[in-house]
């Protein structure tokens, strides 16, 4: 797609700090990182959302997101890490095209994830559950 901004960096027409990349995806890191460290998984052929990459890729570019995220790890000594990923404009998808924040946490950083957590009824919590299984044995 000749007017994303992803799709420039992994043509090497717009500049990235790279971290790692393969046949299939790209690692490199965010221009507004929420922490040292941010990166951005992405698959090099466009995808708007993860949900439009085949499971094939979506495989591959998480298989990225593993190796790049145990490198994190180790070279700072992490806390933790955060894997975030938005599908959507209503989601605060910024760029359309599919990319995984991996968002290393250090002690007492307070990064802000986008949500503050309410416990929900366990009656809705069921019919999501209902809902949810009957969509995915209907994919079967």
């Amino acid at each position: 797609m000749t007017d994303c901004v992803f799709c420039s960096i992994v043509a090497e027409d717009s500049p990235a700090y790279r971290l790692y990349e393969d046949e299939h995806s790209l690692a490199f890191l965010d221009i507004e990182p929420a922490t040292r460290g941010h990166t951005l998984v992405i698959p090099k052929t466009h995808y708007e959302t993860t949900t439009d990459m085949p499971n094939s890729l979506a495989g591959r570019v998480f298989k990225t997101v593993h190796h790049v995220s145990d490198a994190l790890e180790s070279a700072y000594q992490l806390d933790g890490f955060a894997l975030v990923q938005e599908n959507g404009v209503k989601a605060h998808q910024d760029v359309p095209h599919a990319h995984i924040h991996i968002i290393p946490r250090y002690g007492d950083d307070v990064p802000d994830l986008g949500w503050s957590g309410e416990r929900v009824e366990e009656t809705t919590q069921q019919k999501v559950t209902a809902t949810v299984r009957d969509e995915l044995a209907s994919d079967a």
